[in-house]
């Protein structure tokens, strides 16, 4: 019986992390090179004989170099799939621990290994960007990464909503129409946000416009946003100095840094 922790975790690997790769394989100039007139259907899957479809997965279509992103979907003939052994085996690789027994099973991998060797350049740098444990030297990687952050954590604060978890349940179901964003100054390209309502949720790339949010953790540079995603700033400290500016009431900001930590655990 899978655990309910693991449980978590997959649907936040297959709904939040593993939809970056769409983000590097766009946003990183040597990967998009590589995709430029590919056109392949990538598919990550685990066994799982206690769900309904015996199976649980995601997929990516590449259609000349856009790609669309299927997440908790599967394709019943992908190109190139990674399939897992169990929920057990993928949770486990993904969260780097690698070893006979969390390794996949490569389909379709001699058949298309250009395309198989590409997708796995994707994973490995995606793996490597949220495993990273201090800021990079240069800017174009340092917005990568607080991007991938930003989507991860309000996919994953949504995803914990819309699979039961009982404190972002808890914090949910009241609510009324409500966004919560994340910004850093000067570089609105890698904000992201959640909008929740009555139990419902929604997680959103890009700046939310068709209201101002209700509420905002914002940074004043991309050096202090990644301070606090990588665990290696004080929250409290940050706000004291103005490294972080939390544009509505600060209870909010802790609540909204409770559940980032949550998803963290999960995908860690």
């Amino acid at each position: 019986m899978v655990s309910q922790d693991t449980l978590y975790s997959y649907k936040i690997f297959l709904n939040a992390a593993l939809p970056l790769v769409k983000v590097l394989a766009t946003d990183v100039p040597a990967l998009a090179k590589k995709f430029e007139t590919a056109q392949c259907i990538f598919q990550v899957s685990a066994l799982a004989p206690e769900m309904p479809n015996g199976k649980i997965g995601t997929y990516f279509v590449v259609n000349n170099g856009v790609w669309t992103v299927r997440p908790d979907q599967l394709i019943e003939k992908a190109h190139v799939e990674l399939q897992f052994k169990s929920i057990e085996a993928f949770v486990g690789f993904f969260k780097g621990k690698i070893s006979p027994a969390t390794l996949p099973k490569m389909i379709g991998a001699l058949k298309h290994t250009g395309m198989f060797l590409a997708f796995m350049q994707v994973l490995l740098k995606m793996s490597a960007l949220l495993g990273s444990t201090a800021p990079p030297a240069d800017e174009e990687t340092k917005v990568l990464l607080v991007k991938s952050f930003f989507y991860l954590l309000s996919s994953g604060i949504s995803c914990l909503n819309k699979n039961g978890h009982p404190a972002v349940r808890d914090w949910s179901v009241p609510s009324p129409d409500r966004v919560y964003s994340w910004a850093v100054n000067g570089h609105p390209e890698v904000s992201a946000y959640i909008r929740i309502k009555a139990g419902k949720s929604r997680a959103g790339r890009g700046e939310y416009k068709r209201a101002m949010p209700f509420f905002t953790l914002r940074f004043d540079s991309l050096d202090s946003a990644l301070g606090i995603l990588l665990s290696i700033d004080d929250m409290m400290d940050a706000t004291k100095a103005g490294r972080l500016i939390m544009d509505g009431a600060p209870e909010f900001g802790a609540q909204l840094g409770d559940f980032m930590l949550t998803v963290a655990a999960y995908a860690k």
